[in-house]
């Protein structure tokens, strides 16, 4: 008997560890319904953002003009 409670220490760590290790992975199976594309503001925002700089980039890029197509060989 008195072994045993030499042992108990040592194997307190691994099962504590495991069980916490369980209940960790078992609240993460939650079955949660994924909220509907576009509901989050930071998608419509990122969205938004994305277009505008679609739009910048469109006006930055130099158009080649008449001048341009005259030098080419």
């Amino acid at each position: 008997m008195s072994q045993f409670l030499y042992v108990l220490p040592a194997l307190a760590c691994p099962v504590g560890m495991g069980a916490m290790m369980w209940f960790m992975m078992k609240g993460g199976r939650k079955d949660q319904a994924a909220p509907p594309a576009g509901s989050d503001p930071r998608e419509q925002e990122l969205d938004l953002l994305r277009k505008e700089v679609a739009d910048l980039r469109t006006k930055v890029t130099p158009q080649p003009g008449p001048q341009d197509r005259e030098r080419t060989p």
